[in-house]
């Protein structure tokens, strides 16, 4: 789910297995405040789309929809999905604020995953507790990219110093940007790896003190058919 530099985008809401208690937990975490995130696009997203031509976007996880409106208002035509009807509802209204159009659709990416094929791809920081499969979700996401286009993942290194799960559940796996391409089980000589980088940033804690914060970020760009270079 999207997560920006403050403490409150440390720590997913509680996930149980099967697909209504995710809804249900997610519905609970967007419903007790105004806002759950800043509001902004991610720092990494804006880098990295930082020069290609914009076309048909895909972001997983939207939230409040702050990435898939930024992408629109950058020319991008963009869905986004969430499991959250209620982020669902507030990220329409994020974007008829900001003008633009964005065809938001609620999907348990565990079990419906949206139609169609797009030049970006973007999933950041998309985790959940209990029996999410991001392995398998995010191979969907490798094949909805079209031949040319972009796949871009951001992950956690660390749980951070002040992440904890005070319900129970087991805590999430943050594997390696090597290891993530290695899941994703791309077809070989299919694909360019554009950026495969560890990197530090500062996050805000809940008394407003900083603290650093280890995340991943990985770009790939699928080769079109014959095409022999990056």
């Amino acid at each position: 789910m999207p997560d920006q530099q403050q403490f409150f985008a440390v720590v997913p809401a509680p996930v149980q297995a099967g697909g209504m208690s995710d809804e249900r937990s997610w519905d609970a975490r967007y419903a007790e405040s105004e806002r759950v995130w800043s509001g902004e696009p991610n720092v990494v997203l804006v880098r990295e789309v930082d020069g290609l031509t914009p076309g048909t976007a895909l972001d997983l996880g939207c939230g409040e929809g702050a990435d898939a409106v930024w992408l629109a208002t950058q020319g991008w035509t963009v869905t986004a999905a969430d499991i959250s009807g209620v982020a669902i509802g507030k990220a329409r209204e994020h974007a008829e604020a900001a003008g633009v159009k964005v065809d938001f659709q609620r999907h348990d990416l565990a079990r419906t995953f949206p139609e169609g094929s797009f030049d970006l791809v973007s999933a950041q920081f998309l985790y959940s507790y209990g029996d999410f499969p991001r392995e398998h979700v995010l191979r969907l996401a490798a094949a909805a990219v079209t031949p040319g286009g972009v796949l871009l993942i951001e992950g956690h290194q660390d749980h951070g110093p002040y992440a904890h799960d005070g319900d129970g559940h087991p805590p999430v796996r943050f594997a390696s940007p090597d290891e993530v391409i290695e899941e994703l089980q791309l077809e070989p000589g299919g694909w360019a790896v554009l950026t495969n980088a560890v990197h530090d940033r500062i996050q805000t804690g809940p008394d407003g003190e900083p603290a650093h914060r280890t995340d991943s970020t990985i770009k790939l760009r699928r080769r079109t058919v014959n095409s022999g270079g990056d």
